[in-house]
């Protein structure tokens, strides 16, 4: 028993966390309970995976450990949270600030979002020996440089002056991880940290976490919705369900003898299916382009004279059917969201871009405008997209209010069904801010928000990444409920072959900013031709299996 205690790290003993809802009428806060009561015990160099759907208390369990929520916003309000023998939730500010980041490291979900836009990336990620060790910045560039180059980022040296956002989402990840691992720390925690990667980026980081975990003889604790990513790189999982641990136990165990109904659920929650076939008929055209060009300038010296382009988009021609997906499948950097938004006139480009037999990349901003009705886009960053200082009926609302459709009371009754359609019905939540949500759930607000205006083209960029495997498939049914009562086409980008199998009909695969390969979603998966595709394909086969610890 003894030797137990010594190899544990972290121990949660009856733990609860309650966030407030909203102030009360005389002022006070209203506190309600997430997480009720929870065991968890962290072993010093292993990996322990939380695992639940959105909202399930994972995030706040985890963030408890740096405290960082505002003791307005969060009260931790009961029990014990222990790191190496000292309990959390009664330390003193001071000693939290000489734990945070030098004792223990995260990686946020969203690196975009928890990187300063405004500092250069060797300033970001020496911050951490500069706070904690004194060094002077310019005796923390070799070590900055070393990490850089320990989380595989190429050409570090040269992209110690680079802002995030002249990263791609896969690179900004790594530079999170060379942050928090930078002061070799005890304890990293990892909060969804592939979430919005591509199949062979996300393959890369797990392996990386895993070495490096290895290597620095850490523990982690690895926080996902994703059950079979959990088992690709975790000693022990535990599953969280509604603010509490339902199941606990060493990862095969919970695989091959799990005990809960709810654990069964998550392990069979995929498709299988092998997705729709193109419809019969003469089915006719939602949009087309041809010859589609997005050429960024790359401009050097005094004059900054443009010496070079940058293709994102290269030449590339398709067409979407009315009623159909359209997949667009390919690596971080490979022009997808670009070719998303330059359909949709968010993106200069050359070339024709057709909708409903209407050429519109001449128009001017008045005659787009009623065309713009008929096209929405959901963004891969939930969080970004939408505004904090609105609530989410006047998120949701905002494209009626602009369009001046209906009544208000005809708006108001639009924006709760599309609320309801996508799981978020119930009336308290209308007058709630982005921040009050989860990540998963800010998603389904931003669905929500192009849903409600009844598009004829339906842009989704990687639209479930931030869900967890069972809402996933819940979103992609609804995707196909609406498709088939409205007839709405989609354009459907996405890393997750799992998803894109399910609900495409046909695909384009793209790297460097061509297409390499299209054809029928049935075709390009049973019979891939092109080499680019059968590695995508074979990466997201393996990136789930099971790295054996060691």
């Amino acid at each position: 028993m003894e030797n137990v205690k010594q190899n544990t790290l972290v121990e949660y003993r009856g733990f609860r966390a309650a966030f407030r809802s909203r102030m009360a009428g005389n002022g006070e806060a209203n506190f309600g309970e997430v997480v009720h009561g929870i065991d968890l015990s962290i072993a010093r160099n292993g990996i322990t995976a939380l695992v639940g759907e959105s909202g399930s208390g994972k995030t706040v369990s985890a963030q408890a450990l740096l405290r960082l929520q505002s003791p307005d916003m969060i009260d931790y309000s009961g029990g014990e949270l222990l790191f190496d023998g000292r309990d959390i939730l009664k330390t003193s500010e001071a000693e939290l600030r000489n734990i945070r980041g030098r004792e223990i490291g995260m990686i946020f979900q969203e690196p975009a979002t928890s990187l300063n836009p405004l500092h250069r990336i060797e300033r970001q990620v020496a911050e951490p020996l500069l706070i904690h060790s004194g060094m002077r910045e310019r005796d923390a560039r070799p070590l900055v440089v070393e990490w850089l180059r320990k989380v595989g980022l190429r050409d570090a040296e040269k992209r110690l002056g680079a802002f995030p956002h002249e990263l791609s989402g896969g690179e900004r990840q790594r530079v999170m991880i060379a942050l928090a691992l930078i002061n070799r720390p005890k304890l990293l925690v990892a909060d969804e940290p592939t979430t919005a990667l591509d199949v062979t980026i996300q393959a890369q980081i797990l392996e990386l976490i895993r070495s490096l975990q290895r290597e620095l003889g850490m523990a982690a604790l690895f926080i996902t919705h994703d059950l079979n990513l959990a088992r690709s790189i975790a000693d022990r999982i535990a599953v969280m369900k509604e603010g509490r641990i339902i199941e606990n136990g060493a990862t095969d165990e919970i695989f091959e003898r799990p005990r809960e109904e709810y654990t069964r659920i998550l392990l069979s929650a995929d498709s299988g299916d092998e997705g729709p076939e193109p419809k019969a008929g003469e089915n006719t055209e939602a949009a087309s382009v041809s010859g589609l060009k997005v050429y960024f300038p790359v401009k050097k010296g005094f004059f900054r004279r443009t010496v070079s382009y940058i293709k994102a988009v290269d030449d590339v021609s398709f067409t979407l059917r009315s009623g159909e997906t359209l997949g667009v499948v390919g690596e971080s950097g490979s022009g997808k969201t670009t070719l998303g938004k330059a359909l949709l006139r968010l993106q200069k480009s050359e070339g024709l871009i057709t909708i409903d037999g209407q050429e519109i990349r001449n128009l001017d901003e008045k005659s787009l405008r009623p065309i713009r009705r008929k096209m929405q886009i959901i963004f891969q960053d939930p969080y970004g997209s939408l505004s904090p200082r609105m609530t989410v009926r006047n998120i949701v609302g905002e494209g009626l209010f602009i369009h001046n459709i209906g009544a208000k009371a005809e708006r108001e009754a639009r924006v709760r069904a599309a609320l309801f359609e996508v799981g978020l019905g119930d009336r308290d939540f209308l007058d709630r801010y982005p921040n009050e949500f989860s990540g998963g759930q800010r998603q389904r607000i931003a669905l929500a928000r192009a849903l409600v205006m009844e598009p004829r083209i339906l842009v989704l960029d990687e639209p479930t990444s931030s869900l967890d495997r069972t809402t996933q498939f819940q979103v992609v049914n609804l995707l196909r409920v609406l498709q088939e009562k409205h007839g709405f086409s989609y354009i459907f980008i996405s890393h997750d072959l799992r998803i894109v199998r399910s609900l495409c009909h046909s695909l384009l695969i793209m790297k460097a900013g061509k297409i390499v390969e299209a054809g029928t979603a049935r075709e390009i998966f049973s019979n891939p031709s092109h080499e680019y595709t059968r590695t995508l394909l074979k990466t997201a086969l393996t990136v789930n299996d099971r790295v054996p610890p060691q």
